[in-house]
């Protein structure tokens, strides 16, 4: 089992990676669900997990609120994908929709374009898809390449335990195809129990260790 410290900043990442965590997504703002982290905090927090040879995502938002960015917002990513890439990060995290809650791909293309060669997780705006358009975006993200899908299954204000049957099924038709990152009401005292009910072998966290 993967376990992703989801780091606010980089105070927390070095007792986060002493008690365990595999993976470190580091953001800002965690009060608005992630925004990018500041150059100096990413920085100096991929200085700290690369010695430890830990991996580093860094999540890649201009704010909080939905995932329908305007070409401004589109450009900020853009610039703020770069400077992590030229830092040597190990991965972004990212995930853009159109007004009808389904991918944007002409953005997604655009800043996949941009990812090349680094690792990518299309973060919790897939929640925001239609149920029934989940399968033909777990399709379309398989085919651009996408790396993982982080997922909490529904509204973040209710328990995991209520969506582990819906993310169990969609991990079983990407059938290895894309990985599943399950989040949001993830503990280090239920993940093993969510791996088990849904087949996911990653859990994501600010108290996944």
């Amino acid at each position: 089992m993967i376990k992703e410290f989801c780091a606010e900043n980089f105070t927390n990442i070095p007792q986060a990676i002493h008690n365990g965590a595999n993976r470190i997504e580091l953001c800002d703002n965690l009060a608005v669900g992630g925004t990018t982290p500041s150059t100096g905090v990413l920085e100096e927090s991929f200085a700290y997990t690369s010695e430890k040879s830990i991996p580093l995502m860094v999540m890649i938002r201009p704010r909080g609120g939905d995932f329908i960015y305007n070409d401004t917002e589109l450009k900020i990513m853009h610039t703020d994908l770069i400077e992590a890439k030229k830092l040597g990060v190990d991965g972004v995290v990212f995930g853009c929709l159109t007004p009808s809650n389904w991918i944007d791909e002409e953005a997604m293309e655009l800043l996949l374009d941009v990812a090349d060669g680094l690792q990518v997780t299309f973060h919790m705006a897939f929640d925001a898809i239609e149920e029934t358009r989940k399968k033909a975006a777990i399709d379309w993200l398989v085919a651009h390449q996408v790396d993982r899908i982080l997922v909490h299954g529904g509204p973040l204000d209710t328990p995991i335990e209520e969506h582990l049957t819906k993310i169990s099924e969609w991990i079983a038709y990407a059938d290895g195809r894309i990985t599943f990152v399950v989040g949001g009401g993830v503990r280090s005292t239920n993940a093993q129990a969510v791996c088990t009910q849904t087949g996911a072998t990653e859990v994501h966290g600010t108290r996944i260790v």
